[in-house]
């Protein structure tokens, strides 16, 4: 049996759906796009949505709004995919690295405000693999220091905080459409927020600097005549074809995230006793499992930091990999959760950072283990997973 770490889920509803456009003639960014957008808005809460090509486009964009420059500090988690810097990065700002908490992945509230100087500009929080960050806390932070706030949501459409969805919180949210995520527009990204000032200047760096979209000359008198530009925009637009696909996932997002979390209990209940540690849920989060990701051996990697025996890593990590390739050699895909971003070469050279400067990150980086989760992952595929697990575990 081969068991993949994900797969797109996609119904004969996304197919049709896809075929509209091109029925139209309309396939640039135009109604489904729009309708896109506004179903983010219906779900998560924002006053305002902006949908792009990628997630990357849409933090790239959200940092140009908040007036980011060269010579701005930015706070930005160690252990996150790599554009979560970059976005800072390329405004000219520098991304000053925080370490996370281990047990949610997230970046470590007690450890930010350390970090913040007079260069500070603003915070970049990470909800992680589909559990929200430590928000409150973060927004009180921010608040104390009138600092920005940015939250890269890419893996966190379905997560809250009581009742309140992640991207809500800070001055905007970004999320990613990735085939890897809950649902998907092939690629695609969305930003949220509240502000109608940085929604429009949003709406209008993803179009050259436009200040109107096609749809609405389309739907005005003198549609003939050009748009004005008032920014040094760029073409971030996502397709109508890739708005529809989106729009059409996003009928079947409850469905998914309940088949996500039902997957996820499975695993908490059935790998105990494995080299595995399984995610943590913190009281009043709810989690929307865009990932499953657990730590090799974390009571003894746990131990070993405590004593700052941080080369223990790099021993548990050769016995990780070996793992992994043992569950590989079964037909079993997994991942580690994702990068630890002060160690990747860019990063390290340019800023002269040490791979224990962030031990957790550097562990999370070297020790997680990302299992296959999807919607449509059948019972026999489940329990192979976890009998291969026990299996090596015991072995």
């Amino acid at each position: 049996m081969k068991v993949p770490i994900t797969k797109p889920y996609f119904t004969q509803e996304d197919i049709e759906a896809i075929q509209q456009p091109l029925k139209t003639g309309w396939v640039v960014q135009g109604p489904y796009v729009k309708e896109l957008e506004n179903k983010f808005c219906s779900y998560t809460g924002a006053r305002f949505s902006v949908a792009m090509n990628s997630c990357t486009s849409a933090q790239f964009v959200a940092s140009r709004c908040i007036g980011l420059k060269p010579g701005d500090e930015v706070i930005v988690p160690s252990f996150t995919w790599i554009s979560t810097a970059n976005a800072a990065e390329f405004t000219g700002a520098k991304p000053v690295f925080v370490d996370i908490d281990l047990d949610t992945f997230n970046i470590d509230v007690n450890k930010l405000e350390n970090k913040i100087n007079s260069k500070t500009k603003a915070i970049f929080p990470v909800n992680l693999f589909g559990l929200a960050a430590d928000m409150e806390k973060i927004m009180t932070i921010a608040e104390k220091y009138s600092l920005k706030v940015i939250e890269d949501s890419a893996c966190g459409l379905g997560a809250r905080i009581k009742d309140k969805h992640c991207g809500t919180f800070g001055d905007c949210g970004c999320f990613s459409m990735h085939p890897r995520k809950s649902i998907t527009s092939g690629e695609g990204g969305i930003l949220i927020t509240d502000n109608e000032k940085l929604a429009k200047m949003a709406c209008a760096l993803r179009d050259h600097g436009a200040d109107r979209t096609d749809l609405e000359r389309h739907d005005q008198k003198e549609s003939f005549l050009l748009p004005e530009y008032k920014y040094m925009g760029y073409n971030f637009r996502l397709t109508d074809i890739q708005g529809a696909l989106g729009s059409s996932q996003f009928n079947k997002l409850d469905d998914i995230i309940k088949k996500r979390r039902n997957i996820a209990g499975i695993y908490d209940k059935e790998l105990k006793g494995t080299f595995l540690s399984t995610p943590l849920v913190p009281a009043q989060f709810v989690h929307s499992y865009q990932s499953y990701v657990c730590i090799y051996k974390y009571e003894k990697l746990v131990e070993s930091i405590k004593e700052q025996k941080f080369n223990i890593i790099d021993v548990l990590n050769e016995e990780r990999n070996k793992f992994m390739l043992k569950l590989e050699e079964r037909g079993i895909a997994t991942r580690q959760g994702t990068h630890a971003v002060h160690i990747q070469e860019y990063y390290k050279e340019k800023y002269n950072i040490g791979k224990f400067d962030y031990p957790f990150s550097y562990a999370a980086d070297r020790l997680t283990v990302s299992l296959p989760i999807y919607p449509q992952m059948t019972e026999e595929e489940q329990e192979y997973v976890i009998e291969n697990i026990r299996e090596v575990s015991n072995g």
